[in-house]
């Protein structure tokens, strides 16, 4: 009964979303009501709370992440539930000393910049927006097709350049005695690709970056070349969100995830040999359907996953 109930449900859901679509355009409400369904689904398995798992598969062990443009403390952006912080062992990279002071009481904080190579770099500073502060300086001439307006421009404004110290992720992991590093974010407003090159022989078994379709900064790199890097790395995309608004039908931004290629023996390998950790990052971010999928694969056997629905493909 509940079934065909729920079969007719759907029926009228076509016959009416055309007529309400129709409406929603009329009143110019059609892109908003889209993008806040759009968020809703991302963020769908956010009904499950996954910490009775995390203890079952991680123990006492902590997840290794490097945070990348931690201007506010790990997960600032709350990308996924503040409930799993606890379970990461977190390194904050944070060159602004003014910022890095903030975080003081935290483990590890590097007040150095990451690049590909050991060099001296100058950090073009936007005080009046400061987490939009980058290696690349801004580029008022595209403003109008990111939105934004002329009241604005001066939170976008140069309001000093400072020189900072820059390293590669690896040599400064390896100062930190750490050999592993578990999950990796980089949020540097065009300089992930450059981080990227300094990742030596760490192969985090989840990254997440910021890859810019727009930029708002002049001669940064193409986000091709950052995926296409990603590649070459044995990894795959497999999620992204938009961000920034602008005047194409794309968005200026997205978040990107990326996993090592299951489609392969190295990846799979990879994989494998941290089948705790690598569950437990999955569960974080929401990935259900892919988890079980991989799983399967790994002939990992786990009933409560099994049973899991992944919200976000209802």
């Amino acid at each position: 009964m509940t079934n065909k109930i729920y079969k007719i449900c759907k029926s009228l859901i076509k016959i009416v979303l055309p007529a309400i679509s129709n409406i929603l355009i009329w009143l110019k409400l059609n892109r908003r009501v889209i993008n806040f369904l759009h968020e809703k689904s991302y963020n769908s398995n956010n009904k499950y709370n996954f910490v009775p798992l995390l203890n079952k598969f991680l123990k006492n062990k902590k997840i290794i992440a490097l945070d990348v443009g931690a201007q506010g403390g790990f997960n600032s952006d709350n990308f996924f539930s503040e409930k799993y912080n606890p379970f990461f062992e977190d390194i904050l990279i944070e060159p602004i000393k003014s910022e890095s002071e903030k975080l003081k009481g935290k483990k590890l904080i590097i007040n150095k910049g990451l690049w590909s190579k050991k060099e001296i770099k100058k950090l073009y500073i936007l005080d009046n927006r400061l987490g939009s502060s980058s290696m690349y300086e801004p580029d008022v001439i595209n403003f109008d097709l990111h939105n934004i307006k002329n009241k604005d421009f001066n939170n976008y404004k140069v309001t000093r350049t400072i020189e900072i110290e820059c390293d590669t992720l690896a040599n400064q992991l390896a100062k930190l005695n750490i050999n592993n590093l578990d999950y990796l974010k980089i949020d540097t407003q065009g300089a992930e690709l450059e981080i990227l090159k300094g990742i030596g022989n760490f192969r985090p078994l989840l990254i997440k970056i910021e890859a810019h379709f727009f930029s708002m900064y002049k001669n940064t790199p193409g986000w091709h070349q950052l995926t296409n890097l990603l590649y070459e790395l044995n990894y795959v995309l497999i999620d992204w969100k938009g961000i920034g608004s602008h005047n194409t039908r794309i968005p200026a931004e997205a978040d990107m995830i990326f996993i090592p290629n299951f489609n392969n023996e190295i990846g799979m390998k990879l994989i494998r040999n941290n089948k705790e950790v690598f569950i437990s990052l999955m569960l974080i971010f929401g990935q259900l359907k892919l988890l079980q999928i991989l799983m399967k694969r790994l002939k990992i056997t786990n009933e409560e996953l099994k049973e899991l629905e992944d919200q976000y493909f209802n």
